[in-house]
């Protein structure tokens, strides 16, 4: 028999969820101190590399667009969504108005509001009692990237090392993409405007590559497929909103087709 001190790498815990089921965790860091670190390590592998790039690229757009680098520093610092960011950078350089500028990174970055709804309750499962003021500035660091890799990971860890995982994570990644806005930055003139620019779209390929690991979730799977067969149809009838109306109806349809196989799942086993 196994001793009862004895200290697993797999730990069975179960706990009062909505199902009343067990619950199998498999990744157990030990502590939360250690939980941090290894969110920290986790982002300094592939997702820093990428994201870094990313913002190289974006470092050398804010010069070729006229802008300082503390203005650069500070929309990477308090926007940190690159979408929204190059969104305000092309409005002003074209002369835009504020009014202008702030609708369309509300509209770029609506994106987030889902993925900070979904992903704070699973990062909170540890914890009772009302959001503090960690959540909230936790949030602010929640974009694709992270809600990529902690919506695959943190199910699997025990729910007071999520939050401290996710934290060491996010604020390596949002570190990395202060410094590399700085050298891009630096970097403009030295190496061809098109290979610098070029790093930006590294993300969508990063992220393609992490979602493929999600297929194996039938729900995000439907959602996946489903977008990529109504994207390039409803760009076609409207490039403007197709991306918009691509998300909403894949999103949906996944969504009610999963509910509507699991309502006849339950009915046959009764």
């Amino acid at each position: 028999m196994m001793p009862a001190n004895r200290v697993t790498f797999t730990t069975l815990v179960t706990f009062a969820d909505p199902m009343n089921k067990p619950a199998r965790y498999s990744e157990d860091f030990g502590s939360i101190a250690a939980a941090r670190r290894q969110g920290a390590l986790a982002a300094l592998a592939m997702p820093a590399v990428v994201l870094g790039a990313s913002y190289l690229g974006f470092g050398a757009f804010v010069r070729q667009s006229g802008l300082t680098l503390p203005q650069g520093v500070v929309s990477s610092a308090t926007g940190w969504a690159l979408p929204g960011q190059i969104a305000l950078i092309e409005i002003y350089a074209v002369g835009g108005t504020l009014v202008n500028a702030a609708l369309a990174v509300i509209l770029t970055n609506a994106r987030l509001l889902p993925m900070v709804a979904s992903l704070m309750p699973v990062l909170r499962a540890g914890e009772a009692g009302p959001p503090r003021l960690r959540h909230y500035l936790i949030a602010h660091l929640i974009a694709i990237t992270g809600f990529a890799i902690a919506m695959q990971r943190a199910p699997q860890m025990l729910p007071e090392q999520r939050l401290p995982f996710y934290q060491g994570f996010a604020i390596t990644l949002w570190l990395t993409t202060l410094t590399a806005t700085m050298f891009g930055f630096f970097l403009a003139g030295m190496v061809p405007l098109y290979v610098t620019l070029g790093f930006v779209f590294l993300n969508p390929l990063y992220f393609m590559l992490v979602f493929i690991a999600d297929l194996k979730h039938r729900l995000r799977a439907l959602a996946l497929i489903l977008g990529a067969l109504l994207g390039p149809a409803l760009h076609l009838i409207d490039p403007e909103w197709g991306l918009l109306a691509t998300g909403l109806i894949g999103g949906t349809a996944a969504f009610l087709i999963d509910n509507a196989r699991r309502r006849r799942s339950h009915g046959w086993r009764r």
